[in-house]
């Protein structure tokens, strides 16, 4: 297993993100299916924890199939997923990661967010994530995928009209204000001997830019989302939803998943560099 602390900073208060957040992650999964394929909402629900208290559970399935070469799809169902549980007990979540056929794989993401510019050395409140494992993500200045980078999100260049916030300039984390921070502990698991580091490593880096696209999204939408009540962001979501599953569902049939082989896990590796061949290239070094 492999665990690191990434801390992302956004020119925004925890309080605003509460709704850019939920935003954010609906509009980005609508877009990003379609055709049969991307992310279709099973439950979203309310759900109470023992220690945050109330908040929401989500379950997703994020579908690949075609995103597989033709001699992985051998092996592995018709209709291929990954499932995502998340539980959202804001400033406080978690979500986890798994593949049903190959129970050595997953992901946990544990977050928390706070008003500060990532000084914060022991967020979690268990212990301190050891230095060499902390990773500072710059939204601003960090790569990312070419596929990914749209002049609009470009933050160098943003303006908001709602909140007289941007553009963004080098060194923006010392003197920001307002200015928040998303730790991020990411834990991922892949034990298969021979395939272990390679893959876990590259996960972290796949982890890496989504974070990075992500929160330069839920900064360059503000203009979309700030000044929304958490009721309209819910019908938002809810709208959101029911478009995401029309659009995976669309060219889906409805056929019984075939049993799957057990040798399918020590190719796994191999069909994660398959998945996200633009993410292959991502840099392994993290701005400290």
């Amino acid at each position: 297993m492999l665990m690191k602390e990434y801390r992302i900073c956004m020119p925004l208060t925890v309080e605003e993100y509460k709704i850019g957040q939920l935003y954010m992650i609906s509009k980005h999964s609508c877009e990003q299916s379609g055709g049969g394929e991307g992310v279709e909402v099973v439950r979203n629900e309310p759900d109470i924890h023992p220690q945050h208290g109330p908040g929401q559970l989500t379950e997703k399935r994020i579908y690949l199939t075609s995103k597989l070469p033709s001699w992985i799809k051998a092996f592995v169902p018709r209709v291929f997923y990954v499932t995502e549980k998340a539980w959202n007990f804001y400033p406080y979540t978690i979500t986890e990661y798994s593949v049903s056929f190959v129970p050595r794989f997953s992901i946990r993401i544990e977050t928390r967010f706070e008003n500060n510019n990532g000084s914060n050395n022991n967020v979690f409140g268990d212990k301190p994530t050891p230095e060499g494992d902390v990773c500072f993500l710059d939204i601003l200045t960090d790569p990312i995928p070419d596929k990914h980078y749209k002049e609009s999100e470009d933050l160098s260049l943003w303006r908001s009209n709602k909140t007289n916030r941007g553009p963004l300039e080098k060194g923006w984390r010392d003197n920001h204000s307002p200015i928040m921070c998303s730790y991020k502990r990411v834990q991922c698991s892949f034990e298969v001997y021979g395939f272990q580091t390679r893959t876990e490593d590259f996960l972290h880096r796949i982890i890496k830019d989504i974070l990075l696209v992500g929160h330069r999204e839920a900064v360059a939408w503000v203009d979309e989302w700030h000044g929304l009540s958490l009721e309209e962001v819910r019908e938002y979501e809810k709208t959101m939803q029911e478009k995401t599953n029309s659009k995976v569902k669309s060219n889906q049939n409805n056929s019984d998943v075939k049993a799957v082989q057990a040798k399918a896990t020590t190719s796994l590796c191999y069909v994660f560099i398959n998945i996200c061949p633009s993410f292959s290239g991502a840099q392994d070094s993290c701005d400290r």
